[in-house]
């Protein structure tokens, strides 16, 4: 069976609890979990995986989670060949208070990792967000899901389950299961 690998930066929690979920539906003899500060020790660990979701929450003027970071910059050095692997990109943000750059860590993941040839998948609809500007949206929709626990929290498990079918026509696991979070 084809593990999912999940890697996911987080400092307010927020996109850890996403990646609990996340890895709590697909259970733990499908994916394996990985926090970026604790357990990400190099791009061998996401490259054993051909399907990623990767998650990121945003921080100063649209930048990644600080432990992105290093990884990101050794990326650019290294250049790790991502061909042939399924990412979908998850992350939260405050659409409110940082509205000019609202979840753009994603659009910085998404351009790294189609630069080291992969292909992302799970793109979702702007409308459902007020925001000032996203550097994650390309071609007038977010390049992954977007989360906003500070100001929509009450729609946070529905976008998680429409997320999950558009990208599990894409995964190994879970094609034809009927989405819900718990």
């Amino acid at each position: 069976m084809t593990k999912i690998g999940i890697f996911y930066g987080s400092t307010a929690g927020v996109t850890e609890e996403i990646a609990t979920k996340l890895h709590e539906y697909f259970g733990e003899e499908s994916c394996d979990l990985y926090s970026m500060e604790e357990d990400f020790d190099g791009f061998e660990d996401m490259l054993q995986y051909d399907y990623l979701l990767l998650g990121s929450s945003t921080w100063g003027a649209g930048e990644v989670q600080n432990d992105w970071r290093d990884p990101l910059l050794d990326m650019e050095e290294e250049k790790p060949d991502f061909s042939g692997k399924t990412i979908a990109l998850f992350g939260a943000g405050d659409c409110k208070d940082h509205g000019e750059q609202f979840v753009s860590a994603l659009g910085i993941l998404y351009d790294h990792f189609i630069e080291a040839g992969a292909t992302i998948v799970g793109e979702m609809p702007t409308e459902d967000y007020t925001f000032e500007y996203s550097f994650a949206v390309r071609d007038d929709k977010f390049v992954g899901l977007p989360i906003d626990e500070v100001n929509e929290s009450e729609k946070t498990d529905d976008r998680i389950a429409a997320w999950l079918q558009t990208i599990c026509l894409h995964l190994p696991q879970k094609e034809n299961a009927v989405v819900g979070v718990a």
